[in-house]
């Protein structure tokens, strides 16, 4: 396209930005797409009736932005990249899978720019990050991934550190490392539904152990060992999904007693333990060497990362998760491991989490409003609820009412491994979702669960 002539804004900004930011909005247009072929500098300077040296400075500044390209003796021509790049699509804005628990998403602009500068690194090595690599991740991404865990209090050697492709995949990888089919996993009476998905698909038995207002109960877990004969013992001791519950130090210490009393595997599922500012070392830290520690990075970071950075007992079982990671999921992304450790690395990460805290606290006070008279359960970094039903009401009724409403809400029969399923759900607070939007949402909810609010 050699005929260009764009319409100059007059906003009194500099002549030169406005044309890069001409270029910007023909692009949303659909004016300009990409590899088409900008004018010659000094025909559009003739066409807009402006100097040779300000049109000149209004490619610089595009190219500058990565709006176009230059090739001595070919021309100036629009990018394929940016060209997609030009604004959300509105594709992708659409994509979110409500049954998930998601951490509130950073609105902040200025935090957004920072998150995106990540991508810069990322572009700058894509060769490199498209290439095959080490199933459990490269040194520098190991080194990135030891610095986080610090964090909960954690030193392990390089050894037995793994970048593995999100949680859900590790429990699936070490389980298969740790139990055949007909073998005994235990866990919380109501646990992650991924475990149950997981353990169905490699035929496990799940024995749910009865838990208090500070988790499992020491001396069930001492009992169904001896009697179960169990091969592992999962848990998510911090902000536990779906009740919010923390296990404080001393119970994380009994707890770690047992096990190490009778040399029982712990897989320490802690998806939200970076989430608190003050939540208790990790359960790892009382029994090291049983102990398979998951970190993963979906509720923190962001879940499309699909990363987890998981910390094996010694460096011989980390290498067998190694194996077992290659034999599933052959290695995690190394363009998300890349972008997480620029992340750390910068500072990004932090900026995250600490917007993360503030913006889950805000809804947990909009929750506290919203549901006061009712019974439910929750912590001022949890991003959910955990929410009893008043008598008479029904979660099949209650999701039926709220379908289609931007909500997340999810019944008790998916957490419930001990005993049957009863009236709670789980009513997630994060994800797309405005504060706007969760105040109507969850007004909606409380109007439904009013004594004949079914009228239809």
């Amino acid at each position: 396209m050699n005929d260009w002539c764009p319409e100059i804004s007059q906003n009194g900004s500099p002549r030169y930005v406005a044309i890069a930011d001409a270029i910007v909005r023909d692009l949303e247009r659909g004016v300009l797409r990409a590899g088409d072929r900008l004018p010659p500098q000094r025909k559009l300077a003739d066409l807009l009736g402006l100097d040779f040296t300000t049109v000149s400075r209004g490619y610089s500044e595009a190219q500058k932005r990565g709006l176009v390209e230059s090739h001595v003796g070919r021309g100036t021509f629009v990018t394929a990249q940016l060209a997609r790049a030009s604004g959300p699509d509105p594709e992708r804005t659409r994509d979110e899978d409500l049954t998930m628990n998601m951490p509130p998403e950073p609105r902040d602009e200025r935090l957004l720019r920072r998150m995106r500068e990540g991508l810069g690194y990322v572009g700058d090595n894509m060769m490199p990050l498209l290439r095959y690599q080490s199933s459990t991740g490269s040194d520098r991404d190991k080194s990135a991934a030891m610095a986080w865990l610090g964090k909960r209090g954690l030193s392990p050697s390089a050894e037995c550190v793994a970048i593995t492709p999100g949680a859900h995949a590790t429990i699936l990888a070490i389980l298969t490392i740790l139990a055949d089919p007909g073998d005994t996993i235990l866990c919380e009476a109501v646990s992650y539904p991924g475990l149950r998905a997981i353990a169905a698909r490699l035929r496990l038995n799940l024995q749910g152990l009865p838990m208090d207002e500070e988790g499992i109960d020491p001396d069930a877990l001492d009992r169904a060992i001896q009697e179960h004969k169990p091969r592992a013992l999962y848990l998510t001791p911090t902000l536990h999904n779906p009740t919010t519950l923390t296990v404080p130090a001393e119970r994380r210490r009994q707890i770690a007693d047992v096990v190490n009393a009778h040399g029982l595997h712990v897989i320490e599922d802690d998806a939200y333990g970076f989430v608190p500012s003050d939540a208790p070392a990790a359960l790892a830290s009382h029994a090291p060497d049983l102990t398979w520690y998951i970190g993963g990075l979906s509720k923190c970071l962001g879940g499309g990362l699909r990363l987890a950075y998981s910390a094996a007992p010694s460096s011989r079982c980390a290498l067998s998760l190694g194996h077992a990671m290659r034999s599933t999921a052959v290695m995690a992304s190394p363009i998300s491991s890349a972008l997480a450790t620029c992340w750390i690395e910068d500072g990004t990460a932090d900026e995250i989490i600490g917007y993360i805290r503030a913006e889950s606290a805000a809804r947990q006070a909009i929750a506290s409003e919203l549901l006061a008279g009712l019974e439910y359960r929750s912590a001022p970094n949890a991003f959910n609820v955990w929410l009893r039903l008043p008598e008479g009401a029904g979660r099949a009724d209650l999701m039926g009412r709220l379908t289609g409403r931007h909500i997340g809400i999810m019944p008790s029969d998916a957490f419930t491994v001990l005993g049957r399923p009863d009236e709670h759900v789980r009513v997630c607070l994060g994800g797309s979702i405005s504060r706007d939007e969760l105040r109507r949402g969850l007004l909606l909810m409380t109007d439904s669960l009013q004594p004949n609010a079914w009228v239809g």
